[in-house]
């Protein structure tokens, strides 16, 4: 793992509201090949490294194609509720495999199913997941069972729980939350990626950052609600991103999964106001739909 070298003073831009053009380049070695993280929308994430393009948990649907999620928080609103920032055939142009951290609808929906190559290759968490996007058509399905290598880049899958222990507690929620992963993405002399997924802050996250050490951490901070279980997020929100700054202090940190389905309870703009207050904006960064960052 390489160490993420001084922080780039234009941080602030993407802080503070990037538009879907902008990009935020963190100083480069020569011995460094560019990591390209592209936020697309909710979690859907683009992520260019050691040359080989991953898509991550594709969403493709356009604004308001199908219900809120009943039980959750603003269920009355349609999902996505806004467009994606640009074509599907652009999103999908140079992509090489694509990662399912897991298969809810806000990250592995009917659009994406019907718009994804089905000889792409598909990496998800476990055989369930495999054996439903098999039965989708797609031909080429790898479970993630600890790492794998393709085209050089290693994939290791991390933990994590898609709620609070008393959420899963009961075996009604727990089916319904479901398991997750995260992935972590390294190679020789590339920064190291870890993608924490759908998951609170558990154990499992700081064994991730200790083992993995990584330069750059996408979390998942939409701080998305059950209703009745309001003190219970379901995802990370606004100090998760806080911990992660403090337990990764060499890491850039990537906040996505806002603004675009009805249970994300916590905005890009109130997370920003967070950032901002606790002096934290110079390693976090809160991009808009369709920017790119490189590191």
């Amino acid at each position: 793992m390489n160490s993420t070298k001084a922080i780039c003073p234009l941080l602030l831009t993407l802080t503070l509201g990037a538009s879907m053009s902008s990009t935020w380049a963190a100083p480069q070695t020569p011995a460094d090949p560019t990591v390209e993280v592209q936020q697309i929308r909710n979690a859907t994430v683009k992520i260019d490294f050691s040359g080989t393009t991953f898509l991550v948990d594709p969403m493709f649907s356009p604004k308001g194609a199908f219900p809120g999620f009943e039980g959750t928080y603003r269920s009355e609103l349609r999902n996505p509720l806004v467009d994606l920032p640009l074509p599907v055939e652009e999103i999908l142009d140079s992509v090489e495999a694509v990662v399912v951290t897991h298969t809810h609808l806000d990250h592995w929906d009917e659009a994406a199913q019907q718009q994804i190559p089905k000889n792409l290759p598909v990496f998800v968490q476990n055989d369930a997941d495999a054996k439903t996007i098999r039965g989708q058509g797609f031909e080429d399905v790898r479970v993630l069972k600890d790492s794998t290598t393709f085209n050089g880049v290693k994939l290791s899958k991390t933990g994590g729980q898609h709620g609070s222990d008393l959420l899963y507690a009961d075996p009604s929620r727990a089916k319904l939350l479901g398991p997750v992963m995260g992935v972590v993405f390294s190679a020789p002399k590339s920064k190291t990626v870890y993608l924490a997924g759908d998951t609170v802050w558990r154990p499992e996250v700081d064994l991730a950052l200790r083992k993995f050490q990584p330069d750059v951490v996408i979390l998942n901070t939409g701080t998305a609600l059950l209703t009745g279980f309001e003190e219970h997020p379901i995802i990370m929100g606004k100090q998760d991103t806080l911990q992660a700054y403090k337990a990764a202090p060499k890491a850039a940190i990537v906040a996505v999964h806002m603004d675009a389905v009805n249970h994300m309870s916590l905005s890009r703009k109130e997370l920003r106001e967070f950032v901002l207050q606790n002096k934290i904006k110079d390693r976090v960064l809160i991009p808009e739909d369709g920017a790119v960052i490189k590191f």
